[in-house]
């Protein structure tokens, strides 16, 4: 179990704020990282790998300046890729990524070796999302530096296999970091997703509930308002399995009587074209089943220090239980 190298030091939480599709962009990552944990956004989020270089430079400044101005170090910062046949723009955001030695990229849908060798050229590490052991071991055989364990209840394009299940699995086979996704609020989960085996704890959907995340305001409210049974893991709107927000379907006018009975209708499991995808988050949302435990907007500085004390009490409460057991 470990953390690479390059993350020692500059952490003051074992967190990644996970990178969501058009909800993440550089204030969000900026916030994050200043406040330690590591701060990451889809190159996707900007609709040109022109804009995408402009938000790199953007973050590389920001972060420069509060070293300085500090003397403290910030948390890394990452990029998604998605590696799949859909994105047209891989190879330009990969040179791109190359030339600012962005210090972690996060793949998703297709593990690559040259895409893995690429960002090792500049000392870069690479972590991969997975839902099954098999994607894991294939991301393992590509050489990634990490493993994302996307678990039940998470949002985005989750899987759903128990993180108890799930972990074991990884860990039977791979000793590099690994990373728990899937209902992780609080600093208490933090601490669970640790004691289970995972070096670092992946938090997407309560990161989207911070001022600084680009969801409107509309979609923050729906996170308070909904819970875990307002959560749809479907095929229907990308074409694999994702979890979104059954009032936000509603209003899209997605059928849900027959979309909750999957004999009645065929999805498929093709993945759609990037710009039809985007097309459709914007209007359907995606998020976990940890809505259930959101019921605020803060700041993401509030939000990692609450996360902070949680955290530290938990480990208090696990070194009580030690002591008496």
């Amino acid at each position: 179990m470990s953390i690479p190298t390059s993350f020692e030091g500059k952490l003051k939480l074992p967190v990644v704020a996970a990178p969501m599709f058009l909800v993440s962009g550089p204030q969000l990552v900026i916030e994050t990282c200043k406040a330690g944990v590591v701060g990451t956004f889809p190159a996707l989020n900007q609709r040109t790998s022109e804009g995408f270089e402009e938000w790199l430079v953007q973050i590389e400044q920001a972060l420069r300046q509060h070293e300085a101005a500090t003397g403290t170090k910030c948390a890394p910062f990452g990029v998604n890729l998605i590696v799949h046949k859909t994105n047209p723009r891989l190879m330009a955001d990969l040179e791109i990524c190359v030339k600012h030695k962005v210090p972690l990229i996060i793949t998703s849908l297709g593990a690559v070796k040259d895409v893995v060798d690429a960002v090792h050229s500049y000392g870069g590490v690479v972590f991969h999302d997975v839902t099954t052991k098999r994607h894991a071991e294939k991301a393992a055989e590509a050489g990634v530096d990490g493993l994302i364990a996307v678990c039940a209840g998470a949002g985005g394009h989750a899987g759903t296999t128990s993180p108890f299940a799930l972990v074991s699995e990884i860990r039977s086979f791979f000793n590099k970091t690994l990373l728990l996704a899937g209902c992780l609020n609080s600093g208490r989960d933090v601490a669970t997703a640790l004691q289970l085996g995972a070096d670092l704890a992946y938090m997407g959907t309560r990161f989207i509930n911070t001022s600084e995340s680009q969801a409107d305001q509309e979609y923050k409210d729906m996170i308070i308002a909904c819970g875990s049974k307002d959560i749809v893991h479907t095929p229907a709107v990308s074409g694999v399995p994702a979890s979104f927000m059954r009032p936000s379907m509603e209003k899209a006018g997605y059928d849900m009587d027959k979309l909750m009975n999957p004999g009645e209708v065929d999805y498929g499991t093709k993945l759609k074209p990037i710009a039809d995808e985007a097309k459709a988050w914007k209007t359907v949302w995606s998020a976990g089943q940890g809505c259930a435990g959101i019921k605020d907007v803060v700041t993401a500085a509030e939000l990692v220090a609450r996360i902070s004390k949680e955290f530290h009490a938990a480990l208090n409460e696990q070194a009580a239980l030690l002591k008496k057991w």
